[in-house]
């Protein structure tokens, strides 16, 4: 079980250390050519709107694993691993899908304000 949690957290933190490079590199050649204007700023611009909706997001992912292994804490005779990383997975999904829904919510909220601007 937990050598899946570490290949899982690698993979992670690698992906995230590859895109914060990919992104510096991109910026850096922009840059240097002389193309930055607006529609590239819009490209690297952070959505705050979608912060605290995001921030949901990781909340009920986290939630969401959590309770999978709390579910292999009780039940550990009816359980295997392979299980509990499926239970880990369905309720991630669950909470990615709740997720979309809150999200899309919310920026049709975001488009309503601006329409009336």
């Amino acid at each position: 079980m937990w050598d899946a949690v570490i290949t899982a957290v690698v993979f992670v933190g690698l992906t995230a250390i590859f895109k914060v490079f990919a992104d510096a590199v991109i910026r850096g050649k922009l840059i240097n050519k002389g193309l930055v204007d607006e529609n590239v700023k819009y490209l690297f611009k952070k959505n705050t709107d979608l912060q605290p909706v995001t921030n949901v997001k990781w909340g009920l992912v986290l939630v969401g694993l959590g309770l999978a292994l709390l579910i292999k804490q009780f039940y550990p005779y009816y359980m295997r691993d392979e299980s509990v990383l499926g239970l880990m997975f369905l309720f991630a999904g669950i909470a990615f899908l709740i997720y979309y829904w809150v999200a899309k919510g919310k920026i049709a909220e975001q488009e309503n304000k601006d329409a009336v601007r």
